[in-house]
């Protein structure tokens, strides 16, 4: 039973740009430490590309109402 509660958890999207690149990073960092039962390795795949969809499609949106922001030409980001 916990473990249906455990994939229903994870398919959830995530609250923020924030929330899926720290969902990311500990998913990447299990992935590679080769602990994860095999079973579940399929479905962390699955769900770390989901994240990085996510975090593409909100940097994107930004990037274009940046655009918008600046009469249709992306300037380049300068830390003064």
């Amino acid at each position: 039973m916990p473990k249906a509660a455990a994939q229903t958890k994870t398919s959830a999207p995530p609250a923020s740009y924030e929330a899926a690149l720290e969902e990311l990073e500990q998913l990447v960092s299990q992935l590679e430490s080769g602990k994860m039962p095999l079973e579940q390795l399929l479905s962390g795949y699955q769900r770390g590309a989901e994240l990085l969809k996510f975090c593409r499609d909100k940097l994107e949106a930004v990037e274009s109402q940046i655009k918008v922001l600046d009469d249709g030409v992306l300037k380049p980001w300068t830390q003064e």
